[in-house]
């Protein structure tokens, strides 16, 4: 199977910056695309940001011109770059990857165990 841990959540003042990062880790063949999505209390899940394994990204309007996502395909990595951060941004944060499992080659979306990010004003 395939698993992802997030790391980087916290609490941090309207204005400031936090860097989640995301690893895939287990039998993994390859991940294509992997992404950031958040929950905020009473909200539905929503995409933050998205990346291809050839680096193409996707940005939920929301979080345009702040937030920068990035990966590392050696490393199997993630990361979320949060600048400007705002009250509304608080949520949990998982990270999703869509994997191809080794030995099976068998497609599997794998989801993280989320991490709070806490924007206080």
């Amino acid at each position: 199977q395939v698993q992802l841990v997030e790391s980087g959540g916290g609490l941090v003042q309207a204005g400031g910056s936090l860097r989640l990062s995301c690893a895939a880790s287990g039998s993994i063949f390859s991940i294509n695309g992997m992404g950031w999505y958040r929950q905020a209390p009473g909200k539905q899940r929503e995409l933050v940001a998205a990346i291809t394994s050839g680096g193409s990204t996707n940005y939920a309007d929301s979080v345009k011109g702040r937030f920068t996502i990035s990966r590392d395909n050696a490393k199997n990595t993630v990361y979320l770059q949060m600048n400007s951060l705002k009250p509304e941004d608080t949520a949990v944060y998982y990270c999703n990857a869509a994997a191809i499992v080794g030995a099976t080659y068998r497609y599997l979306e794998v989801w993280g165990q989320g991490t709070l990010v806490t924007v206080s004003s």
